[in-house]
């Protein structure tokens, strides 16, 4: 499937990711409100964070071969020296993935993305929502009958102070869709 998508990529708009359910394409645009939050979230981050560690809103993919994912957060926690991997980085070493809701595809971010972190072992998942200025952080990945999941959610709404690992960030202005 990684093949597949590799080559289609170059051809379509937005991101092209592989869940355990298959192909997921992501029309959501950089720019926007949802680029926008990215860029202030990975800022007040990296603000906070010490200088080994990044809030990385680029490229590569995080790739767990041995599940089959390929996902690609919006801004990924992560330390400086496990950023020099050629290819796709490991998931293991992501300290949180945050992700900003699309306004095309929500169920990506809030259902399929938070099923495949914790199988992936990425320990805190974060997510921001522009449809309705709210969002959850989710930790404390614990076995189920049906695969890891996050045991802890803390909800949040824009305005408020949230806590990403370690670090609590303002979420004051950030934008909503209109």
């Amino acid at each position: 499937m990684r093949n597949a998508v590799e080559q289609m990529q170059e051809r379509v708009p937005g991101r092209l990711e592989i869940t355990k359910e298959g192909i997921v394409h992501d029309m959501g645009s950089p720019a926007g409100p949802h680029g926008l939050t990215a860029v202030r979230v990975s800022r007040r981050l990296e603000k906070a964070m010490p200088e080994e560690l990044v809030a990385h809103t680029g490229t590569p993919d995080v790739e767990g071969p041995s599940e089959g994912i390929m996902r690609h957060p919006d801004v990924m926690v992560i330390a400086e020296a496990d950023m020099e991997v050629e290819g796709s980085f490991d998931p293991r070493t992501l300290i949180a993935a945050i992700e900003v809701v699309s306004r095309s595809n929500p169920d990506n971010d809030w259902v399929s993305k938070m099923r495949d972190y914790p199988l992936l072992g990425i320990p805190v998942y974060v997510i921001f929502d522009p449809r309705t200025g709210t969002g959850a952080v989710l930790s404390d990945i614990h076995p189920t009958p049906s695969g890891p999941r996050y045991a802890t959610r803390k909800e949040f709404v824009y305005g408020e102070d949230v806590t990403i690992g370690e670090w609590a960030i303002t979420t004051q202005d950030l934008p909503l869709y209109a």
